[in-house]
């Protein structure tokens, strides 16, 4: 395993609880987003419709940014070790139930449920643990953890379009579940929650309680700009494959798009969170906030693969920044204290649009048959996001 070089405030293991953040979040987010490449097996199983199929990617989305809170304070209290495994753990129990369902609504439960709860137990004690190990690297150290999200995105929706074809997709979605036992796993028992976070001896550990944190303003603005901003991140995971093959486009290109989705997704993490340690993280969440929006104006404008494959590219960049930003600006903000529960707090006001903003898009496109409405809607709540995101640290003394 490659490491970082060390720091006076950032030892060796710092690194490798970086790394298994990377391979967590690339197993966790993987199965999520590789919803897409089931997408039309399952509306053909059960003759479903795109409304009905997208409720499970958003019932998903919806317990593990809601749960995420659950998590981040299990994580404070327990460690990120045992609340990881215990997540993954639900993850595969969740894909295995679900390759044995006879019905949607099965699906719905099984999937939505387990894998949705799962991920809750993983996503912000992993994340979460990152942040406290690194003093000056952190926005580089936030970026390579979260790149685990884009090189999930990039690479399990492809290997589940082959287990598909192999395996059809009952098949496929057992061999998930065995990789997130074995692989998921591994990286699981590796998260060891930092010094800096754990006061062993009991003395006080520096920052603000989670209830300091959320009567601030900065904390409403963040917020506010997580609402806003999460159906115009999650929609185009459930929809632009389904877009591509409304275009004519086959079913290995289709589900490509999410990958390169992940693809820009890596890369925003990566140069957006080195960016961000040198121009300031609060203006770098701004710009991205705003690319987000930019990029569906390609989506509008779309006549084929090329111009589906830059908006995938441009959103996942914008996409990746966003996401790799907002826990390292938490930190900063906030302090170690309860640095997960914060984050996990947080990632809640992504539930109701990661819910609702595929379902919506599925049911305008049943009624329309265009995803035009649902492109012009996600950029007129991206000029909003942006704004809030302008408010963050206006006039705002962090809390530690």
């Amino acid at each position: 395993m490659t490491t970082a070089p060390a720091s006076d405030d950032e030892p060796p293991y710092a690194w490798v609880v970086v790394w298994a953040t990377f391979v967590s979040l690339a197993v966790i987010f993987g199965v999520a987003y590789s919803f897409a490449a089931f997408f039309e097996s399952l509306a053909a199983q059960f003759r479903a419709t795109r409304a009905d199929v997208s409720l499970v990617f958003g019932l998903s989305g919806l317990l593990y940014f809601s749960l995420g809170i659950a998590g981040g304070m299990l994580s404070d209290r327990f460690g990120p070790r045992v609340v990881s495994c215990a997540g993954m753990l639900c993850i595969a129990a969740g894909l295995a139930a679900s390759s044995w369902a006879s019905s949607m609504g099965a699906v719905i439960a099984c999937y939505g449920v387990g894998v949705g709860a799962g991920i809750a137990l993983v996503y912000t004690p992993s994340i979460g643990c990152v942040q406290p190990w690194f003093k000056r690297r952190r926005g580089l150290a936030a970026g390579i953890a979260s790149a685990g999200i884009g090189a999930g995105t990039l690479v399990v929706p492809l290997l589940a379009t082959s287990a598909i074809g192999a395996l059809q997709w009952r098949g496929a979605m057992r061999a998930l579940a065995l990789g997130v036992l074995v692989l998921g796993l591994a990286s699981a028992l590796l998260m060891r929650r930092a010094p800096s976070a754990w006061a062993g001896g009991g003395g006080a550990v520096a920052g603000a309680s989670l209830r300091e944190a959320v009567r601030s303003r900065s904390f409403r603005w963040l917020y506010a700009m997580t609402v806003l901003a999460a159906p115009a991140m999650f929609i185009p995971f459930a929809h632009v494959s389904a877009a591509a093959r409304d275009m004519g486009l086959g079913d290995a290109r289709a589900v490509g798009l999410v990958g390169l989705i992940g693809i820009g997704s890596l890369t925003g993490r990566f140069a957006i969170g080195a960016l961000a340690d040198r121009v300031g993280r609060p203006l770098t969440l701004v710009l991205a906030q705003a690319s987000m929006g930019l990029a569906f104006a390609l989506w509008w404008g779309a006549s084929g693969y090329a111009s589906l494959a830059v908006f995938a590219l441009w959103m996942g960049l914008s996409y990746g920044g966003i996401v790799s930003l907002m826990p390292a600006l938490c930190m900063d903000l906030f302090g170690a204290r309860a640095v997960a529960s914060i984050i996990g707090t947080l990632y809640s006001g992504a539930a109701l649009g990661n819910l609702a903003g595929p379902w919506v898009a599925g049911w305008v496109f049943d009624r329309t048959g265009s995803y035009t409405p649902v492109i012009w809607g996600c950029l007129a709540l991206q000029v909003v996001a942006t704004w809030a995101t302008s408010r963050v640290t206006r006039g705002q003394v962090p809390l530690h």
